[in-house]
């Protein structure tokens, strides 16, 4: 069901500008599907690069509404969510963790690595198919492949918050004189 919903918004989203970063569909009597998308147009390098705002949240909302309403891929009544990936935001793709090299994260894998599944430490980009870590505990960097991540998150710090404000002080207008 989520392969469908991604196959069916993804590319009016890249039309928009737009790259979906991840779908997920909560359980319940009036389940929710959550949608985080990131502004794509300007090829974003780093943290704060990719900024949607409210406005671009409801302008996705509403172009994909008809979409999902036509296609049905969710039976029933269900809640649509829009939202950026926020700061702290997942890494689904192996070119985030490139992307994001130099920050830290928290990162699960489906089964044992080196005797344990929980990692935490400062990316050091990719090697081929394979995730590259410098482990908090100081122990040697890990490289994990990145068909056995189940999840992965970029973990809010200060060096994280102010690469965030400065991509984001680089992409507002400059006064003219």
């Amino acid at each position: 069901m989520i392969a469908t919903i991604e196959r069916l918004i993804g590319p009016p989203l890249e039309a928009m500008g737009f790259r979906l970063v991840q779908v997920r569909l909560g359980g319940g009597p009036a389940p929710t599907l959550q949608i985080m998308a990131e502004r794509w147009a300007d090829e974003p390098q780093g943290p704060g690069d990719g900024g949607v705002t409210v406005e671009d949240c409801a302008k996705i909302s509403r172009a994909i509404s008809p979409i999902l309403d036509i296609a049905e891929p969710i039976p029933g009544n269900y809640t649509l969510e829009v939202s950026s990936p926020g700061i702290d935001r997942p890494l689904v793709r192996l070119e985030d963790f490139e992307r994001f090299a130099g920050f830290e994260a928290r990162i699960e894998t489906t089964r044992p690595i080196d005797g344990r599944k929980r990692f935490r430490g400062t990316l050091q980009g990719i090697s081929g198919d394979r995730v590259r870590v410098a482990l908090e505990s100081g122990d040697e960097p890990v490289e994990l492949p990145f068909a056995e991540v189940a999840s992965a998150k970029l973990i809010l710090t200060d060096a994280l918050v102010a690469a965030s404000l400065k991509a984001r002080d680089r992409r507002a207008p400059q006064p003219t004189t």
